[in-house]
């Protein structure tokens, strides 16, 4: 004897709606990411010292550059670290 199984249909669950991160560097219509600037900098890095990726930040592609480009110019004028002191 077989037993027939009842078909589930697939419920419809809302997921909510991610909203796309804006960059906060075109909102303020910044044009050139000044490497002194450490305080601002130093949002964009780890507790490490790793430069946070454009998905995460959500800035865009052209910031994102002018960004890596003003840290890695920090490090070598000694203005931000390498690498943390806590992660020797």
């Amino acid at each position: 004897m077989r037993v027939q199984h009842q078909r589930r249909r697939p419920t419809q669950t809302q997921q909510p709606v991610k909203r796309r991160r804006t960059c906060r560097f075109c909102e303020n219509d910044v044009i050139y990411i000044d490497y002194k600037d450490e305080k601002k900098l130093q949002r964009f890095i780890t507790e490490e010292g790793k430069i946070i990726p454009k998905r995460v930040t959500g800035t865009c592609a052209k910031h994102q550059r002018q960004l890596v480009a003003s840290i890695k110019r920090a490090r070598h004028l000694a203005i931000l670290p390498f690498v943390n002191d806590a992660v020797r």
